[in-house]
């Protein structure tokens, strides 16, 4: 394969990893809002920080996407995926020490209660709406699925994002 082909599959791996990942990442953190908002689970202070590595890799992979498309800077395309699998990673190591403290393997941060609260319609029943909506504690699992919680699969999708990642950061041309 000529050096120029070469570049070319490279160029079409980076566009189509870089895609992937940013359509992943957008279902994963879809899914957890979908979840929230129309499945009424109410998600603690560690579940809204979880979905902060989605929140920046999206864009980034969409990017990531473009550059490689348009046959930009390979190492610009090559240090976004790598970033990207950092924030995976991240994100792993956030939902297992999440999944710890749903398991009660150790303490949750102190004010994991008060992560998250109801946005109320209406300012008639903003005292009533207050007293009645409880914050979701850390430590108990909104929910399980096969077993595992939703931190528990944040952490399996994490680490099959951050891997794919990391082989994308890991693909460049080779000069012939």
């Amino acid at each position: 394969m000529s050096s120029t082909g070469t570049a070319q599959t490279t160029r079409s791996q980076h566009t189509l990893i870089s895609a992937f990942l940013a359509v992943s990442m957008a279902g994963v953190v879809g899914s957890a809002l979908a979840f929230q908002y129309i499945g009424g689970y109410l998600p603690c202070k560690l579940c809204l920080e979880e979905r902060i590595p989605y929140y920046i890799g999206v864009p980034l992979m969409l990017l990531s996407a473009l550059l490689a498309a348009l046959g930009k800077s390979e190492k610009l395309t090559r240090l976004f995926l790598l970033i990207a699998g950092l924030l995976m990673t991240y994100g792993l190591i956030l939902s297992i020490y999440h999944s710890g403290v749903e398991w009660k393997f150790w303490a949750g941060p102190a004010d994991c209660a008060t992560g998250a609260v109801s946005i109320t319609t209406s300012a008639g029943n903003l005292l009533g709406d207050l007293n009645a909506v409880k914050p979701a504690a850390c430590d108990v699992a909104a929910g399980r699925f096969l077993g595992i919680s939703f931190a528990g699969w944040n952490g399996v999708a994490s680490l099959i994002l951050a891997i794919i990642a990391f082989y994308g950061a890991s693909l460049k041309t080779r000069k012939a």
